[in-house]
């Protein structure tokens, strides 16, 4: 009996969304920056393969915090490198 966990559910993981191209080049435009400047998470942590990401999408993790409240992070999906 094989159950599969969505690490989404889990209460200590922010929500990750995928961003259209449109948003991405708002985003982009408004910080004045390319996509190389963003930060960058693996194309195979549990997050970005659970809503399906690929490489070069670019990811919104928002979370929830009792200091900042609603705080947004983006990052570029890139591939891990060989060893």
């Amino acid at each position: 009996m094989s159950t599969k966990l969505n690490v989404l559910k889990h209460v200590m993981v922010p929500d990750h969304k995928i961003m259209s191209e449109e948003e991405v080049s708002a985003l982009l435009s408004h910080y004045n920056i390319t996509t190389e400047q963003l930060p960058k998470i693996f194309h195979d942590d549990p997050a970005v393969k659970t809503i399906g990401a690929n490489v070069d999408d670019v990811i919104r993790i928002v979370r929830m915090s009792h200091t900042a409240g609603r705080a947004e992070a983006y990052r570029l999906v890139i591939k891990r490198p060989k060893k």
